[in-house]
């Protein structure tokens, strides 16, 4: 291989690499919130998990670990499509359980520094 190419190919490596790591796993682009939704025992259940008031599965325990960073980034790694589904599941959470929402607001954003990053978030397209 020409020296020449290896520096070009390493680059190329790093690039990707870095791009990898702006979002999270793209594992739950196609989580299938419907379950969620249409049924308010596993919305509270995951509600309980991410209050530390109930057991997590470990999809609610991937979601509560990345929860201060996406509150504190206005959810600035989440592709696109985790940011779609995100804000479907908060705005019914919102409408059928306002006071779990203020809840889990208090629990991770006690200095309220991020509530109107939040709701622009939730206002975007």
């Amino acid at each position: 291989m020409s020296q020449k190419l290896i520096p070009v190919l390493l680059s190329l490596m790093l690039a990707t690499l870095v791009h990898c790591a702006e979002f999270y796993s793209s594992k739950y682009d196609n989580f299938d919130i419907q379950p969620l939704l249409s049924n308010d025992r596993i919305l509270v259940g995951y509600t309980k998990c991410f209050l530390d008031r109930g057991p997590c599965t470990p999809d609610s325990k991937a979601f509560k670990a990345v929860i201060p960073e996406a509150l504190e980034t206005k959810c600035g790694k989440c592709s696109p499509k985790q940011k779609e589904l995100i804000k479907t599941v908060i705005t019914v959470l919102r409408e059928r359980h306002p006071d779990s929402w203020k809840e889990l607001l208090d629990k991770y954003d006690k200095e309220r520094k991020f509530r109107d990053t939040v709701d622009k978030f939730l206002e975007e397209d």
